[in-house]
């Protein structure tokens, strides 16, 4: 069976197709339609996964979610968090508690939540299938694909028969043993672990009968024997290492294994376990024509700290609005390639060698781990994923860590701080002033009339932000903010008369001087242009 779009359909017609249906696919396909590119997700299971896996969603994915209009159902079926615990098993004791609660001026979403993953895909789907009905389908299995230089052609098994698929672009989301991938004959370099993982979901009182008042995620470290405690909605999970060649424990050596590090307890019941591979794992290339990896495809990162799941969602935040804007022809195919180069150092060197650190400090192999400072804010800022910096203009110069205890001054790669301005008719967060848009801050005087180029551009938004609102006979209404107490200005620690422009990711392209009186040059189009390789359309 082929596809009912036909030969002579548009390649701007065709749709975008998702291989893989896990939280890193469903996300990538929420991101698609939020930008208006259609999108077909195959799954070659005929059920989402059931498996007892990844259960801690940080801050930045969050606020993806936000963006993409799917958080407020992840939210009600989550547990909110507040504080990240760091205990010391022999002494039971608190070594480092990290609050996020001082992320208040950084973000409208200053915690994290736990939530399964067999419960989170579920959730995501029901939101796909509201904004995109029948883009999700169950029950096809990839078996190849062809690369052409318009569009992919995918081969799938369905339950009624084979089916043959036009798109535009593949992104593959299928996971550490990606189809794929291995059809592109990309290398994956690193290692797999000797020892594994295993998760046990606990029905057990520690809130009224045996009160234990640990965070709701807490890192018990130990050189022998160490364990991860996660209060989710409805049970207790906890995980700990598998030596290698272990049998897989029994329910009554689970049960005593819990009370070693909780204490005795009334009642004690397992409703489930699951044990995993541990992988330091990443793909040598992401990008083979219009054939991306994503996730797990692109990179298997050891589990701690929340950064297996979450560092894929980063992959999704970073791609849709890129295949979004050369689509329309707002930019040229230079800006697709920016994609595995700005994400592969953060899942090779930072998120990977952040969780290989912290698997180390857990059973007292290594020292403090960089991204554990003093500061809480930088911890908190850190652990919430709000930290990374990407390499927007490719001089190598990235990062995801942030130290002290005050937030930093940001810089040009940075995510932005989500807070609110003020337009005429009441406030708007940043983040959703460049949800579908790159948006030029000009941090200025609005009353000496400075020179803001006109709003003639979907692509590209022009704002003068200032603690003086803008009168209503300055020509500027339209296009400036208020800032009152200079509260934005402050946090991004720019000078007035500076340029600040922002990509629709979220993060801050560019910091740049800004001339209020030079009416005749668009600093923030020569920016556009230069970062998408065509100049703003306009209109």
């Amino acid at each position: 069976m082929t596809d009912q779009l036909t030969p002579h359909d548009s390649d701007h017609q065709l749709p975008v197709a998702v291989v893989g249906a896990g939280p890193v696919g469903l996300i990538t396909a929420l991101g698609l339609v939020h930008h208006g590119v259609p999108v077909l997700v195959f799954e070659e299971d005929g059920q989402l996964s059931l498996d007892t896996k990844a259960g801690t969603v940080l801050t930045r994915t969050l606020e993806v979610l936000h963006r993409y209009g799917a958080l407020g159902e992840v939210l009600e079926a989550s547990l909110r968090v507040d504080e990240i615990g760091e205990v010391d098993r022999a002494s039971n004791t608190t070594t480092l508690d990290v609050r996020t609660g001082d992320l208040t001026e950084d973000t409208r979403f200053p915690f994290v939540v736990n939530i399964p993953q067999h419960h989170l895909e579920p959730v995501l789907r029901t939101a796909l299938e509201k904004k995109a009905p029948g883009a999700l389908h169950m029950e096809h299995r990839l078996t190849g694909f062809t690369s052409h230089d318009d569009h992919v052609e995918l081969h799938l098994t369905t339950p009624g028969g084979e089916r043959t698929v036009r798109a535009r672009h593949l992104l593959a989301c299928d996971g550490g043993r990606s189809q794929v991938r291995e059809q592109l004959g990309v290398k994956v370099e690193g290692r797999t672990l000797e020892e594994r993982y295993m998760l046990v979901d606990l029905k057990v009182d520690l809130d009224v009968d045996n009160p234990r008042d640990y965070p709701y995620l807490a890192y018990f470290g130990d050189p022998e024997e160490w364990m991860i405690l996660v209060r989710h909605p409805h049970c207790w999970r906890f995980i700990f290492p598998l030596p290698a060649g272990r049998p897989e424990p029994g329910k009554d050596e689970l049960a005593a294994r819990a009370r070693r590090f909780i204490g005795d307890v009334k009642t004690l019941d397992i409703l489930g376990t699951n044990i995993y591979s541990v992988h330091h794992r990443v793909a040598d290339r992401w990008h083979d024509g219009r054939v991306f990896l994503m996730g797990d495809a692109a990179h298997l990162i050891t589990p701690m700290w929340a950064l297996g799941l979450n560092t894929g969602v980063l992959d999704a935040s970073n791609l849709p609005w890129r295949i979004a804007w050369v689509r329309r022809g707002w930019a040229d195919a230079s800006l697709l390639a920016a994609y595995e180069k700005e994400q592969a150092p953060l899942a090779v060197r930072g998120s990977g060698e952040m969780a290989e650190a912290a698997r180390a400090y857990m059973d007292r192999r290594g020292g403090a781990v960089e991204a554990m400072t003093d500061g809480n804010w930088g911890n908190a800022f850190t652990r919430g994923l709000l930290g990374v910096r990407l390499d927007v203009d490719g001089s190598g110069d990235w990062s995801m860590v942030k130290t002290g205890d005050r937030p930093a001054p940001v810089a040009a790669g940075d995510r932005s701080p989500d807070l609110p301005l003020f337009g005429p008719d009441g406030p708007v967060h940043l983040h959703d002033l460049a949800a579908d848009a790159f948006v030029a801050l000009y941090f200025t005087d609005a009353r000496r009339r400075p020179a803001v180029p006109p709003q003639d551009s979907p692509a590209l938004r022009h704002y003068a932000v200032s603690r003086w609102d803008a009168p209503h006979d300055s020509g500027l209404r339209d296009r400036a903010l208020f800032d009152p107490g200079e509260r934005v200005r402050r946090r991004f620690g720019v000078p007035h008369d500076t340029l600040v422009l922002l990509r629709p990711d979220g993060h801050v392209a560019a910091i740049v001087p800004y001339e209020p009186a030079d009416g005749g040059r668009d600093r923030a189009a020569e920016l556009y242009e230069r970062i998408t390789g065509r100049p703003a359309p306009r209109g």
